[in-house]
């Protein structure tokens, strides 16, 4: 396993850690399988989306804001409920096959980590197995 070190910079961003993840596949040697990446953040999450345009990562955290706001009489009194309910709804992980050492993505598609309740300092581990 590997694990990722993730500088967040803003309350609810979404961080480009393709480079980082294939990384780590290249490292492993594994050159056919599969690539699992988790998150151990209440408060954040893991997604394959598109990394081609930066406007696709604006519009998707603008429009989570909007569906779950930051203040909505959570019960939560941490003030990070919005956070956590965000984190549940994309979820801790994310599945990518391996193919000739290389991870298996769309043309436009990356690897991102989810702020929900940054900035803060943030670990994505990398597992990868042949099969």
């Amino acid at each position: 396993m590997e694990t990722i070190e993730i500088r967040t910079s803003s309350r609810t961003e979404l961080v480009d850690i393709t480079a980082k993840v294939q990384k780590a596949v290249s490292d492993s040697g594994i050159r056919e399988g599969v690539c699992f990446v988790y998150t151990p953040h209440t408060t954040g999450a893991v997604t394959i989306n598109e990394n081609a345009d930066p406007s696709v990562r604006k519009d998707i955290t603008m429009e989570i804001n909007k569906v779950i706001p930051f203040e909505d009489g959570y019960s939560h009194l941490e003030g990070n409920a919005a956070a956590h309910i965000k984190s549940s709804l994309f979820g801790c992980s994310a599945t990518l096959l391996v193919d000739k050492g290389g991870l298996v993505l769309g043309t436009w598609q990356g690897v991102f980590f989810c702020e929900f309740d940054g900035p803060r300092n943030r670990r994505a581990h990398v597992k990868v197995l042949p099969g």
